[in-house]
């Protein structure tokens, strides 16, 4: 979808519904694995689909911006010739040891969860793209810097007042909850601390790139995403 306008004040407005584009792409991703499954096709099946789809929704943006991420900050570099090693086309080993783990994760966690039945993988998949997105949002709070004074970190860093960010917060964690009143008490709990354990890890590595890159970039955006999603993912896992 082409956008018409992009200014501070839509990337605001973007970065405040982010976690509802989650929300849409992880019930694709939930579709087609559940698709699959009524098919005939097995739990990892499914979970290699539901792992797929997001990649392909989002055309790899937020795999490339982790394994760039990798690149840069496994180059042990001072922040400026991390970064140029961060804009390079290509792919280090890092970034490749990373991409390999996180994707491995993300099929293991959730070949388990179908394992439970489709409903514990659709609703986990859903959960994960929440996250992801809402790890975003309060990546763009007042107060995290732009590494570079162009690019996607610059449009949207510092776009979203820190009151706003902590209520989205507030609603995904309450709504990811809330989506497991069916499974019983305790699944209530565990998608709860799913969620949260998902943005406490998105936040660890933000501080980290803040620390070694001076700010956030696209890269860093795309790093913090699939790190929530991860993160999110096995923690659903147990219990």
């Amino acid at each position: 979808m082409r956008g018409t306008r992009w200014d501070r004040q839509a990337a605001h407005a973007g970065m405040l519904c982010a976690p509802l584009a989650g929300l849409t792409v992880g019930l694709c991703a939930a579709a087609v694995g559940g698709a699959l499954l009524f098919l005939g096709g097995g739990a990892l099946t499914a979970a290699v689909a539901t792992a797929a789809i997001p990649a392909v929704l989002t055309r790899g943006l937020h795999l490339d911006g982790l394994a760039d991420t990798a690149d840069g900050l496994g180059s042990g570099k001072p922040a400026e010739e991390a970064l140029r090693v961060m804009k390079r086309s290509d792919i280090g080993p890092f970034g490749v040891i990373t991409l390999l783990f996180v994707l491995l994760g993300q099929v293991a966690a959730l070949a388990q969860l179908y394992g439970r039945g489709w409903a514990h993988g659709a609703v986990a998949a859903a959960v994960a793209g929440v996250a992801a997105r809402c790890a975003l949002t309060l990546a763009t709070r007042v107060g995290v810097p732009a590494a570079r004074p162009e690019g996607m970190g610059a449009a949207v860093a510092g776009t979203v007042p820190w009151r706003s960010a902590g209520v989205v917060a507030a609603v995904t964690v309450a709504g990811c909850a809330a989506v497991a009143v069916p499974f019983g008490p305790y699944a209530v709990v565990r998608h709860a601390v799913a969620v949260l354990a998902a943005l406490a890890a998105a936040e660890l590595l933000l501080h980290h790139c803040r620390r070694r890159l001076d700010g956030v970039t696209g890269d860093v955006f795309g790093a913090l995403a699939e790190t929530a999603a991860t993160t999110a993912l096995v923690v659903l896992t147990f219990g």
